[in-house]
């Protein structure tokens, strides 16, 4: 007669152990993994199973009913080796793996918990007396059956195995079908694969549909960060030189970071093709930049959009019209001198909002308006850069700017600028590099007024350098005096010596011998 079997888990002691593990892990996964929540459903489950089992089998002992006692107690023990396997299953893969950095595939997980339930249902089936050799005897016959039935199922579940264990596909990877449906991997499971894609629609695909194709990852390569190429087209008309198209293309791309833009590889515009079969007037040219977030590839392609745009604006380049449209417009002398002089009105306008031209006279302003530019930037592109050599004044005329200062390799944001406004007069006077960056807030319109542009008057009538030097100077000093406290005394020292040093900068700059007054006429 054999030894009678040992019971373990139909104990009160068992019992009470396997609840606390269940609500110690029920705790710990809400507290640390949240996302594992649903796997705490199937150890709660089983748990109360096998507290049922467990208070049947003391009232069946407690009523002395041999029997079914029995049976029940067997019962106890079989679901509680299970509720024990469910038990370290959430334990091993919902808490300890993935806090050592190790995040288990789910099918690896379903099919260990498998392997122990069906363990245990054999090891206490087996201490219960129970012949497998019935089972054994025609699993052969079942197991052909089952295959051609369930072929299409199990091709579908051995494609779900083989894409967790070879890690070709992850859930959270950006995927292209061969049907051009683009869409990220949001779940791998035994059957089928999730795809949800940028439509906001959710594909179903079948796991061995999914290893019969060619399946092109996303932003993905090796030693590299996430992130994909994107191609914006436009078109230029041939009267314009590819080289100045491509350099006032790339200077604006360049200059600034654009949101969801990689800075490396570098953004940048080539020349795709002339003319199409004869038909076509313009050249046509496409931006390559690299997307770094995958589920926003309009938003960034529209922010590079507005990036060209301004950028060929400001250049003086249009964007090529159809050869289908027809523009007719009346183009005679009288229209030209008409929108001439709307322009140069709304020129002289902008000169106004300068206090640096104040003084003047009617004739030197109408020599200036004729010589500004008209500029148009994209929020976020920098109309000009701290430490930047360029003898550029800005006058804003709508949109807003902010004044970023890199201190100590953060940058600061020191000031906002509203039209109508200006900046950059010391660049325009003296040659001095960029104090500041002035990024656009908005998209900001604005006109520029170089060097050239003002050096016949300054040079005609140079006392106009001792009165704009007294006015930077006189504005750099009342900045000073607020940062630094200065008295009445320091501040008109401060004055006059700043106001020399200006002169002597503008007058070096401008080519203009010394000048001490007006000369006589």
């Amino acid at each position: 007669m054999g030894d009678a079997p040992i019971f373990y888990f139909s104990k009160p002691t068992a019992v009470a152990a396997l609840s606390a593990g269940v609500v110690i892990a029920a705790f710990l996964i809400n507290r640390f993994a949240p996302r594992k929540r649903k796997h705490v459903r199937r150890a709660v489950i089983l748990a109360l199973f096998y507290l049922a089992a467990f208070v049947a089998l003391l009232t069946l002992s407690a009523l002395h009913v041999d029997g079914p006692a029995h049976v029940a107690r067997e019962i106890t023990e079989l679901i509680g080796v299970i509720s024990v396997v469910s038990l370290g299953a959430l334990t091993i893969f919902d808490l300890a793996l993935p806090a050592i950095g190790v995040d288990a595939a789910p099918i690896l997980t379903d099919i260990v918990v498998g392997i122990g339930y069906l363990a245990a249902g054999v090891v206490t089936m087996r201490r219960a007396g129970f012949d497998f050799s019935g089972i054994v005897a025609t699993s052969a016959l079942l197991t052909t059956i089952t295959a051609f039935s369930l072929q299409g199922t199990l091709s579908n579940v051995v494609g779900g195995v083989a894409l967790q264990v070879d890690d070709s596909i992850k859930v959270g990877d950006w995927v292209q079908l061969e049907s051009g449906k683009q869409g990220r991997v949001r779940e791998i499971r035994w059957r089928y694969t999730v795809i949800e894609t940028r439509d906001w629609d959710t594909l179903i695909v079948p796991n061995a549909t999914l290893l019969s194709q060619t399946i092109l990852i996303l932003g993905k390569r090796e030693g590299e960060p996430l992130q994909h190429r994107m191609w914006v087209y436009f078109n230029v008309d041939f009267r314009f030189s590819p080289a100045d198209v491509i350099r006032a293309v790339n200077d604006a791309l360049q200059a600034a970071t654009i949101e969801g833009v990689a800075p490396t590889p570098p953004p940048h515009a080539i020349v795709m093709d002339f003319a199409k079969d004869n038909r076509d007037s313009f050249a046509y040219y496409a931006v390559r930049y690299w997307l770094t977030d995958l589920s926003r590839d309009d938003p960034t392609s529209s922010r590079v959009r507005e990036r060209i745009f301004t950028a060929l604006k400001r250049a003086g380049i249009p964007l090529a019209v159809p050869a289908a449209h027809l523009w007719v417009e009346a183009d005679n002398a009288e229209h030209r001198d008409r929108k001439k002089a709307a322009e140069q009105a709304k020129r002289i306008k902008a000169l106004g909002a300068v206090d640096l031209f104040e003084n003047l006279r009617p004739e030197e302003t109408q020599s200036i308006a004729e010589g500004l530019r008209y500029a148009l930037f994209a929020p976020g592109e920098a109309m000009t850069r701290q430490g930047a050599v360029a003898h550029w004044l800005y006058i804003v005329m709508d949109g807003t700017a902010e004044v970023r200062v890199n201190v100590e390799g953060q940058e600061k944001i020191v000031a906002k600028i509203e039209a109508p406004g200006f900046f950059g007069e010391m660049g325009l006077m003296t040659g001095e590099p960029r104090t500041a960056t002035v990024v656009a807030v908005t998209e900001v319109e604005c006109y520029r007024l170089d060097k050239a542009a003002f050096h016949r008057i300054i040079t005609e009538r140079p006392e106009l350098a001792k009165e704009i030097s007294e006015l930077l100077a006189h504005r750099r000093v009342e900045l000073h005096a607020v940062k630094e406290g200065l008295d009445a005394e320091a501040k008109a020292k401060r004055l006059a010596l700043e106001n020399r040093r200006i002169l002597a900068t503008v007058q070096r700059f401008f080519g203009l011998s010394d000048y001490d007054g007006p000369k006589e006429i």
